[in-house]
């Protein structure tokens, strides 16, 4: 069964296009994707995230516990502080990204799984929990919270508005703030490169804090093209433990990988870590006219498969097409040529790295 956000009345009055994602019934666009991306980069824009896990944990084992399950090191988060991490198997392949929150309390952890990923990541908790003989509370809260992200140049501004207060967050931070009378969760943290707040809110209060931001209402659409310029990776395109399976170090995430600590992984990581990896995400920017997408081969000028598209748009911002994908290490040198097959004629495209913008 299709699951649908606290937000989606308000999406269908405001004649949002709908699609299916992650088992969820969420907006396409309102407007249009260049309209809404173009409200982000320039001043603000609001976002409905709701489809995006909350796992709570708590008790005595809760710290040792994310330790085990995320490759960052939790135990360097202050209380109001988030870190960016990876869920990795014992091979060290990739389950899922997530940013960990240790909230205000000191005593609650909160991490986001992907849409759609809130049960196995939850089940995933368990297992870690039994395996290691752990005291802590695993609580799905997936339907108890909506998630808003107010995002843009102009977010922190519009934020304070909101609250009557001054915007004081710094990036990766969450404390409790009340918005429209609500008592939210409210995060430094987002998905688009700009600057701008994530807000946990009680599910059944979310129009209200939404109705608290006069600013374009933005969907799936635009979320991708603003993650894409960044070079976000997305869940179950860039990597997936079935279809994509990579290890931190292949996306270009090697940086939340604590080696020190004892998650699960670790073991096969270390060996990546000396080795390094025979291929890694690039960003890929055409020459010749096309548009990268999923799944398109990456070859040499002679026609050598080196690699593959995962992700790819015309970027709005840039006007120019982009593209993530994964290449052989000896062809993944910045201005690298290479050449992408799109509808099986090799197109000139050029190896960048990431973010395609100055952020």
């Amino acid at each position: 069964m299709t699951r649908r956000t606290p937000l989606y009345q308000r999406h269908a009055d405001r004649d949002a296009d709908f699609t299916d994602f992650g088992g969820w019934e969420m907006p396409v666009s309102f407007d249009s994707i260049r309209t809404e991306h173009g409200a982000v980069r320039q001043s603000a824009g609001k976002f409905d995230v709701s489809h995006m896990g909350q796992i709570e944990v708590t008790g005595p084992d809760a710290e040792r516990l994310l330790q085990r399950l995320t490759t960052n090191d939790v135990t360097a988060l202050d209380p109001g502080e988030a870190q960016y991490a990876a869920i990795t198997d014992e091979e060290g392949i990739m389950l899922e990204d997530t940013v960990v929150y240790r909230l205000p309390d000191g005593e609650t952890y909160l991490f986001v799984p992907n849409a759609g990923n809130d049960g196995a990541m939850a089940e995933r908790c368990q297992w870690i929990r039994a395996e290691f003989d752990l005291d802590a509370e695993i609580d799905n809260a997936t339907t108890d919270w909506a998630m808003i992200a107010l995002q843009g140049p102009d977010a922190p501004e519009r934020f304070a508005e909101a609250i009557d207060a001054r915007y004081a967050l710094d990036r990766f931070e969450i404390e409790r703030t009340d918005v429209a009378g609500v008592d939210c969760l409210v995060a430094a943290t987002g998905y688009t490169g700009e600057d701008g707040v994530e807000l946990l809110v009680p599910a059944d209060a979310a129009p209200a804090v939404w109705d608290a931001f006069d600013v374009q209402p933005c969907g799936l659409g635009a979320r991708d093209t603003l993650r894409l310029e960044m070079g976000f990776l997305l869940s179950g395109q860039d990597f997936d433990p079935e279809e994509e399976p990579r290890t931190p170090y292949e996306a270009g995430i090697g940086f939340v990988v604590k080696l020190d600590t004892e998650f699960v992984g670790r073991d096969a990581l270390e060996g990546v870590a000396t080795e390094g990896p025979a291929s890694k995400l690039r960003g890929v920017q055409l020459i010749d006219r096309g548009v990268p997408r999923h799944g398109q081969t990456v070859t040499t000028a002679d026609g050598e498969a080196i690699g593959h598209v995962t992700s790819g748009t015309m970027s709005p911002t840039l006007g120019e097409p982009i593209g993530l994908a994964y290449v052989d290490v000896e062809y993944a040198d910045p201005e690298t040529v290479v050449r992408v097959l799109v509808r099986g004629e090799p197109k000139k495209a050029r190896i960048r790295t990431t973010p395609f913008l100055d952020r």
